[in-house]
């Protein structure tokens, strides 16, 4: 759903996903002092999704400004059904993600973190593994570079004239 389409007065309704929320302390010369950073993924569950790191005082407003970022980072994604188009490999770091779609009714097979993203994508079926780190950090970022791929893909092959039957999955 495009931001065009939207008529006067609705509301794009949004997927929020917390992935993972650190405390940090800082020694100071009375003790420490504590805050808080907050790792968020939002998207339409449409084709569209981003992700945001909010840090705070206070655990609620970290969310808050994780969850804007993360809205202000949506990139699209094109979806085949509702799996994705073919197999990528997303590198951030020593972190891989592994995605490969899967055929109607097979589920999402995910980590928690990647789990989240798809979630808030909207894919219903997909296969996927965490290759390498786990931080969750490197693990989102690298799943972002997947998902990018993806985009890029699509694009060079249109822009080239080439034809994408290959490349889709059957239903």
């Amino acid at each position: 759903m495009a931001f065009d389409d939207l008529r006067e007065g609705q509301e794009i309704q949004y997927i929020e996903k917390i992935v993972f929320i650190n405390r940090v302390a800082k020694v100071v010369k009375g003790g420490r002092r504590f805050s808080f950073s907050a790792l968020a993924v939002v998207g339409d569950g449409n084709g569209r999704v981003g992700y945001g790191l909010g840090k705070a005082k206070e655990v609620p407003e970290a969310l808050r400004k994780a969850t804007d970022k993360a809205k202000k980072s949506m990139i699209p994604v094109p979806l085949s059904g509702t799996t994705i188009p073919h197999e990528v490999i997303g590198h951030f770091g020593a972190g891989k993600v592994l995605l490969k779609p899967a055929s109607p009714g097979t589920g999402v097979i995910a980590g928690a973190i990647v789990r989240a993203i798809m979630e808030a994508l909207g894919v219903k079926d997909i296969l996927t593994k965490c290759l390498g780190s786990n931080n969750p950090h490197n693990v989102v970022k690298a799943t972002f570079d997947a998902l990018n791929q993806i985009a890029k893909t699509i694009e060079m092959a249109k822009v080239r004239g080439k034809d994408l039957s290959h490349i889709t999955i059957p239903e």
